[in-house]
C-alpha cells in the first residue's frame, strides 16, 4: 500500500511514520510532502492509497488539499493527523470527504484503530 504523509514539521512527519511502524504498518512505500501544494503534484504524478494530513500548513492547508483532490475527481482515502481537533473541525473534516481525524498527540492503539480498517 502506497501512504502520503503531509506535514510541514519534518520531525512530525519522522513521528508518524515511527507510529505507523508501532502500530503494526511497517512495510508499506510511504512518501512524504511538506505542504498540500507538493502533495498535491506528488499525488497527481503518483497517487497514494492513503494520505495523512496536518491540517494547518502553509501554501495550501490540509482542508484545501482534500478539497482541490475532490475537485480533480482523484479517489483515495484521506485522514487528518492533526491538533485541530475541535468538534466542529471534525465536522468540517468529514463533510469534506476525510475518513478519519486522529488528534496530537496520538498513540500507536489510535491508529491501529482508526487506520486497521484501511490498510491492507
Amino acid at each position: 500500500m502506497k501512504i502520503m504523509i503531509v506535514d510541514d514539521s519534518t520531525a512530525m512527519r519522522m513521528i508518524v511514520k515511527k507510529t505507523l511502524r508501532q502500530a503494526g504498518f511497517a512495510g508499506h512505500e510511504i512518501s512524504e510532502a511538506d505542504d498540500g501544494v507538493k502533495a498535491l503534484a506528488a499525488i497527481k504524478v503518483s497517487p497514494p492509497d492513503l494520505v495523512l494530513s496536518d491540517w494547518n500548513m502553509p501554501n495550501m492547508t490540509g482542508l484545501q488539499l482534500l478539497e482541490a483532490l475532490g475537485d480533480t475527481g482523484m479517489k483515495m482515502t484521506f485522514g487528518f493527523v492533526t491538533t485541530e481537533a475541535t468538534p466542529n473541525m471534525r465536522l468540517l473534516a468529514l463533510g469534506a470527504g476525510a475518513k478519519f481525524l486522529i488528534s496530537k498527540p496520538f498513540s500507536p492503539e489510535e491508529f491501529q484503530l482508526h487506520l486497521g480498517p484501511l490498510i491492507r
